[in-house]
């Protein structure tokens, strides 16, 4: 089994591992094979956290996927020496050929069309915080993204329903996500990203006013966030910023995954 983007995963798949976290004896044999492109310092400390407090050994293999060889001849070679990969890579559809190519479970920490482990991480959150995933009223703001295309994927797979405020010509028929630009409801939690390529308008950073016409929901910007473009506000002086505490959740959300899947490929 592996985790490339959360549709992989059945309703009752996500249920298994968020029943998992904070199990405090959760060991397990295993060789992983890391490698990730760019900075990404949360899911990079907390991927290799989980490696150690779960007895793994762990190998980095930098830019693993930037290489010209076939993703086939990769996978034949390397699956020998490991149990599991954890790769960032941009390049989604190099990432989801080596993981059809593998005979190993392959971890998509960061792609740029999925940031899964982010996402079941955050809406983990949401489940034991705020109100049962299914009864959250949950807003993404601003033009899709990597993570918000994930949110996507998981309202689909355990059949709830989210909003997404956006610009007009980012809307589009999708089941369980319902497009809007403007705010005409009560919301529990707001959800940020990092605007994707180009995009630059200042009209749809969000405001503290945003925020009071939503309720004053929580507040989960997903980081590293841009004060002045997808956020206006500093999120840290809004009463119901979640961020610092809340991504701790990201290393046995984590660690919980890693057990999930290599169980699920030696039983």
């Amino acid at each position: 089994m592996n985790l490339i983007q959360i549709s992989d995963l059945s309703a009752n798949d996500i249920t298994n591992i968020w029943d998992m976290v904070g199990q405090a004896d959760m060991q397990i044999q295993g060789r992983v094979a890391w490698s990730f492109e760019g900075n990404g310092i949360r899911t990079r400390t907390s991927f290799i956290q989980a490696f150690q407090e779960l007895g793994l050994s762990f190998i980095e293999l930098p830019n693993l996927l930037k290489t010209a060889e076939r993703t086939t001849d990769l996978a034949a070679y390397l699956d020998d020496f490991y149990d599991v990969y954890v790769i960032r890579e941009r390049n989604h559809e190099r990432l989801a050929q080596f993981a059809s190519d593998s005979r190993r479970p392959v971890i998509n920490a960061l792609s740029s069309l999925g940031h899964p482990c982010e996402v079941l991480t955050d809406a983990y959150y949401v489940n034991q915080q705020i109100a049962p995933i299914r009864q959250a009223r949950i807003c993404l703001w601003g033009p899709p993204s990597n993570v918000m295309l994930s949110w996507h994927e998981l309202a689909s797979v355990m059949e709830f329903q989210i909003t997404q405020i956006c610009e007009a010509a980012f809307h589009e028929e999708k089941p369980h996500v319902s497009y809007t630009s403007s705010i005409s409801s009560s919301f529990d939690i707001v959800i940020t990203d990092g605007w994707p390529g180009t995009y630059d308008n200042a009209e749809w950073s969000l405001t503290t006013a945003h925020l009071e016409q939503m309720g004053s929901p929580k507040f989960l910007p997903t980081p590293p966030f841009s004060i002045g473009k997808e956020i206006a506000l500093d999120p840290v002086s809004y009463a119901g910023f979640t961020g610092y505490q809340q991504k701790n959740l990201l290393l046995p959300v984590q660690k919980a995954i890693l057990l999930y899947l290599l169980n699920k490929t030696q039983s």
